[in-house]
């Protein structure tokens, strides 16, 4: 298993890929200290968010879920269970559209509008200030529906493609030489099988804390 990179305070990478433009989506924290963020998209999901909270929690580390509309709907009690545990929730879209910036604006709104609505409801009240956009697919259009929903655009800096099931050594090895301070690392609840993310997370978190890193959220 690869070693992470020590951290070296306050120092932040310069990517001139995921440098935040005024209104655009944010790629990395503000460089302070050692600090990272974890994120985790697609949820809730009955089987897998709750092993999820199961391993933060052993942990001691706050997220933030990104979470879809309507499996939020779906799940309240999940979400409640986030909210409680001290995590953040993000707006994920109320359907998951990866074609998002391809909607008529009308449609974009709506999509925002009742995710936030049905977080809302099933966390008794908490309404998301963040909102990612499904697979990172960001324009004009999506950003000025998230400024007038009153959200921040959320992205990432870290993305071991848990999604599609590549190998628990391979996202290991993402997290793991990939971070630095100030990343914002992405993975996932939803969507399908996730047990790969599971244990990779077992893996890299300690490591990661172990190396010097501490959690924070966006």
């Amino acid at each position: 298993m690869p070693t992470p990179v020590t951290p070296t305070p306050g120092v932040c990478p310069v990517d001139p890929n995921f440098i935040q433009k005024p209104g655009g989506p944010q790629h990395y924290l503000p460089c302070e200290g050692t600090n990272i963020a974890l994120t985790i998209d697609d949820g809730p999901d009955p089987e897998w968010t709750p092993r999820v909270l199961a391993l933060l929690a052993h942990y001691k580390i706050p997220a933030t879920f990104c979470m879809i509309g309507r499996r939020a709907a779906a799940n309240p009690k999940l979400v409640a269970a986030v909210v409680e545990a001290g995590h953040h929730i993000a707006n994920h879209t109320f359907t998951h559209p990866l074609n998002l910036p391809g909607l008529p604006p009308a449609q974009i709104n709506d999509e925002l509008n009742r995710a936030t609505d049905a977080i809302s409801t099933a966390s008794g009240g908490h309404r998301p200030t963040l909102f990612r956009a499904p697979g990172g697919n960001w324009s004009p259009a999506v950003l000025d529906a998230c400024a007038a929903a009153g959200m921040r655009p959320l992205d990432w800096s870290v993305d071991p493609r848990d999604w599609s099931r590549p190998g628990v050594p391979h996202i290991v090895q993402t997290i793991l030489t990939r971070t630095r301070p100030g990343s914002i690392i992405l993975n996932h609840d939803g969507g399908g099988n996730r047990q790969q993310t599971i244990e990779a997370l077992t893996i890299a978190l300690p490591r990661l804390l172990d190396a010097g890193y501490h959690f924070t959220q966006p």
